[in-house]
């Protein structure tokens, strides 16, 4: 059985609630729980009662270019599915909260801090047995203004990681094994496609995001387990600037959450043009 979530040891365990919490706060008006999946059929074919849908392709990222919503975008969706500035947000989803936790960092660029993930996601509330519905809810539009969004504390952009890389900076490549020596050039079980080379940022460690979670319902390990793996294994350290980053940069969304909130890295980025980017670029350095 998983550890009640404050026993677990996180620097900044608020931003990570139970399925027991969100239970417990259904009928909370001051809370809006949100799912956001790589499957788009999951939400229609059940979800945590009064939940809303955040389509991570159709809300989260700009039509026309690649890059994410403008700040009236935001201020569109934040008033579609009714929500303030005051209101504590929810996130969960499909792939042990992948999406989640991507949109969940989006939400930040514009400074939504009140936001939280659910500790396992769809994985562990269906496990558990607890209900689903296919009810989609309606609530009051509001009047949601929001602040220019502010990539730099969170997200870092290539010219960025190429001066990174210069000095030698702690980065951490989240994909699987064969992604990161070359061998594969999107995950497992996917297509092969993305980028016209293999191989990874040079002096980036491979830090796949699962060893993150349980596999078995998809909550994440204790911080003396995340610890282990990411300060003693890997020798990075808290204290210095990080950049994560995997093929579009929602797996390394997931792992940007666990060293900024659960092990508490004072600078950490997510490089969301990650490999289809830089394995694309002209002339930019790759190792294998």
């Amino acid at each position: 059985m998983t550890a009640p979530i404050e026993s677990r040891g996180y620097v900044h365990g608020d931003v990570l609630v139970s399925t027991d919490w969100v239970k417990d706060h259904l009928q909370d008006p001051s809370v809006r729980i949100i799912e956001s999946n790589e499957d788009m059929l999951l939400y229609p074919s059940g979800h945590i009662p009064g939940a809303v849908q955040v389509d991570w392709t159709l809300d989260l990222n700009d039509q026309i270019r690649r890059d994410y919503l403008s700040r009236q975008a935001f201020e569109a969706l934040a008033s579609r599915i009714g929500i303030t500035p005051d209101t504590t947000l929810v996130f969960y989803g499909d792939k042990n909260n992948w999406w989640a936790c991507y949109a969940f960092w989006v939400f930040q660029l514009f400074g939504h801090s009140r936001a939280r993930v659910m500790d396992g996601g769809r994985l562990k509330w269906v496990k558990e047995g607890r209900p689903l519905t296919r009810d989609v809810p309606s609530y009051p539009a509001t009047s949601y203004q929001a602040r220019e969004r502010q990539d730099g504390p969170h997200r870092a952009f290539r010219n960025e990681v190429l001066a990174h890389v210069r000095t030698k900076g702690q980065l951490v490549d989240v994909r699987s094994p064969e992604e990161y020596s070359g061998a594969r050039l999107h995950m497992p079980d996917y297509p092969n496609e993305g980028a016209l080379r293999g191989g990874h940022i040079p002096g980036a460690k491979s830090v796949p995001w699962a060893r993150a979670i349980n596999a078995a319902d998809g909550s994440f390990k204790t911080a003396e387990e995340l610890r282990e793996i990411y300060l003693h294994e890997h020798a990075l350290k808290p204290s210095e600037a990080t950049i994560a980053y995997c093929r579009i940069g929602e797996r390394s969304s997931h792992t940007w959450f666990v060293l900024k909130y659960l092990l508490g890295f004072k600078d950490v980025r997510n490089y969301d043009g990650s490999w289809t980017e830089w394995g694309n670029l002209v002339g930019a350095p790759i190792e294998k």
